[in-house]
């Protein structure tokens, strides 16, 4: 079946050939009309979108199972500690425990701190603010208080690691407050009474 290009709206030259414009025209007019590729165009509007979901779980779940480990593991040691079981307790043997206790924290006892501190029962003031944590851009270890107290003394424990998020660029990853290296800050708070 022949068609006349002006039926076709193709505009025409003086030769009665469809010009370059008209040619344009009926070829978008085509392109327009026919379903090859839809299936491509979902693909690509969806997959992006399902990525995303993807790696925000898998970055929300390793938080929160990071960030659960490091309260467990302050717990047991800081219960290890409050009973007397750690004789004569430093900074790098806590260190070591509790990196021993959370399992899968990536180069923890370089990331951690720990901040011990005695409660006045007369005043009953807290120590003030967070605790401070790693700065590995400048490679800066802040001084913290250590003093594992007296019998009968309240204690406060703090303690503060650095971790690298696993999708940086994206979901949650997104949204966690980070240093300019990519790492955020997993920050827990322990309180407890030394044994007679």
């Amino acid at each position: 079946m022949i068609h006349d290009p002006k039926s076709l709206g193709a505009e025409t030259s003086e030769q009665g050939k469809p010009s370059l414009l008209g040619r344009l025209g009926s070829r978008l007019k085509r392109a327009f009309k026919s379903e090859r590729g839809t299936a491509s165009i979902e693909f690509v509007v969806c997959v992006p979108a399902i990525m995303m979901i993807f790696m925000a779980s898998i970055e929300s779940g390793a938080f929160m199972t990071r960030l659960i480990m490091l309260e467990q593991s302050v717990d047991k040691v800081m219960r290890s500690l409050r009973l007397g079981q750690i004789p004569n307790p430093t900074v790098a043997l806590l260190k070591a425990e509790i990196c021993d206790g959370s399992v899968i924290m990536k180069d923890c006892q370089a990331n951690i701190t720990i901040d011990l501190q005695p409660v006045s029962t007369t005043t009953w003031a807290f120590p003030a603010g967070t605790v401070d944590c790693v700065d590995r851009d400048q490679n800066i270890i802040p001084a913290t208080v250590f003093n594992p107290g007296a019998a009968h003394e309240i204690m406060m424990v703090r303690v503060c690691v650095i971790q690298n998020a696993i999708f940086p660029f994206a979901g949650i990853g997104l949204k966690l407050a980070q240093d300019s290296s990519g790492g955020y800050a997993l920050a827990t708070t322990s309180a407890f009474v030394n044994e007679p």
